[in-house]
């Protein structure tokens, strides 16, 4: 390296690689990998800057200036939570990224636990989760698999437990239960009734860009934003940042928070030291198995094991065509998705109540009428839930989970909604009205004998 007169560098240095780029104002980012001589092991990848105070020493792309390691530190950490409080999340935390094929203990584990998971089927139909690289390794595997570049993942979380009822609570049979996450809204006008629907992918999304860009303002490196479409578990990460535990019902709980969770998060190339002391957050649950007798369908097979084709959030949102008809009759009134193993933890009675700008409860979708969901159009349909969560069940799918709710609710007075559906083009909704009419009859049959006995 070029040196200048009364300089002396604070460490021997070998350059090994060094590209440049000058800016207008002088400013001069060198990037470079460094082996420090004077030290046994290679350290992570380093950056130096140039000042414009000593750009004037560069010389053919070589310079003398301040070097600067950029990584996470815990005020760097403290600075980020800041940010995420401003905008808009509830908790925010840093998980760092171990190497692809990396032995460390947890994500080796994490990773052999994934590729189990989707070979025995439990992905369902759900072929994004299978995704494999050209050497056939799960992308959602490791981070690094799709990501090499990677070293850290931010994990942002953003509480959605909005004031209503719970999905175990009792509710009049002719109504279904739609998961508490799709009730969001935003409000626009004056009607605070007439709440304009939004998902919460564009939601957190939107906060997340807000948190990438004041990072990037602050160091030069490489990030990509996702809610839940990424190459990676969102929940391993969020247990590794410190954000919570996870629950036997599969679901990240906070202490404080409990389980009514959104997770964001923003993979960056910002390395974490591996050696420092970090917070993760101890398991509590304890002896509780209350989320695992809960399951109608028995989706939870083991504490923090799920069989997603199982899991009544999976049989009304991503499973398509007939849903299996041993399952249907668990599934009782749920339209879309279910909150039971959630309603029934104890670390969610004292959750605090949330009300995040963009996603408000929208009465209407709190214990709906069946009726008002199977006479929907494709007007109507678009008018309640384009932008929302429900858009991508879409109507099809909706009118097959209601009319199963139907059959559920034993109530004569659908009898007639479902011999139309009977003659509907689509045959999944066709097969699941007949049965539901039978499911029906069987309701009337038993009060009638119970009339009888009772005689």
């Amino acid at each position: 390296m070029a040196e200048r007169e009364g300089f002396e560098p604070p460490i021997d240095l070998r350059l090994c690689l060094i590209s440049s780029q000058v800016h207008s104002t002088g400013l001069c980012h060198l990037s470079a990998f460094f082996y420090f001589i004077s030290v046994e092991r290679i350290t992570a990848p380093l950056r130096l800057r140039i000042y414009p105070e000593v750009s004037r020493d560069i010389r053919f792309g070589f310079g003398v200036g301040i070097l600067q390691t950029e990584h996470w530190t815990p005020e760097l950490e403290l600075w980020l939570r800041e940010l995420t409080t401003a905008s808009g999340f509830d908790n925010a935390g840093v998980a760092p990224v171990a190497a692809s094929n990396s032995e460390v203990g947890d994500d080796r584990v994490d990773a052999e636990r994934f590729t189990s998971w989707v070979s025995s089927g439990r992905a369902g139909e759900m072929e994004y989760l299978k995704r494999r690289n050209e050497q056939g390794v799960l992308l959602r595997s490791e981070v690094q698999v799709a990501m090499p570049w990677a070293r850290s993942v931010i994990v942002c979380a953003l509480n959605y437990n909005a004031l209503g009822p719970l999905s175990i609570e009792n509710a009049p049979t002719h109504t279904g239960w739609i998961a508490r996450y799709a009730w969001s809204g935003r409000a626009e006008g004056t009607d605070a009734d007439e709440l304009v629907p939004t998902d919460y992918h564009e939601e957190l999304l939107a906060r997340l860009r807000t948190v990438e860009s004041k990072l990037r303002e602050r160091f030069a490196c490489e990030t990509r934003c996702y809610v839940d479409t990424g190459p990676l578990v969102e929940r391993a990460a969020a247990a590794k940042a410190g954000i919570g535990w996870i629950g036997k019902n599969t679901c990240v709980i906070d202490q404080k928070l409990g389980s009514w969770l959104l997770l964001g998060v923003i993979v960056t190339s910002l390395p974490v030291v591996l050696d420092a002391k970090r917070y993760i957050a101890a398991d509590r649950c304890g002896s509780c198995t209350r989320c695992i007798d809960a399951c109608p369908t028995d989706a939870l097979v083991a504490p923090r094991e799920m069989d997603a084709s199982r899991c009544i959030a999976y049989l009304t949102i991503e499973k398509k065509g007939a849903i299996p008809e041993e399952l249907r009759e668990p599934m009782g009134r749920q339209v879309f998705g279910c909150d039971i193993c959630q309603d029934v933890c104890p670390w969610n009675r004292r959750a605090p109540v949330a009300s995040n700008e963009g996603m408000l409860a929208r009465k209407q979708l709190i214990n709906p009428t069946l009726e008002w969901l199977a006479g929907m159009d494709a007007v109507e349909f678009k008018r309640w839930f384009k932008g929302s969560p429900l858009e991508r069940t879409r109507r099809k799918r909706l009118h097959r989970n209601v009319a199963i709710a139907m059959g559920n609710s034993g109530e004569e007075r659908f009898i007639d909604q479902l011999n139309q559906w009977i003659e509907a083009e689509d045959p999944a909704l066709a097969e699941s009205a007949g049965w539901a009419l039978r499911r029906i009859q069987r309701f009337d049959g038993q009060s009638n004998a119970s009339e009888i006995d009772s005689e």
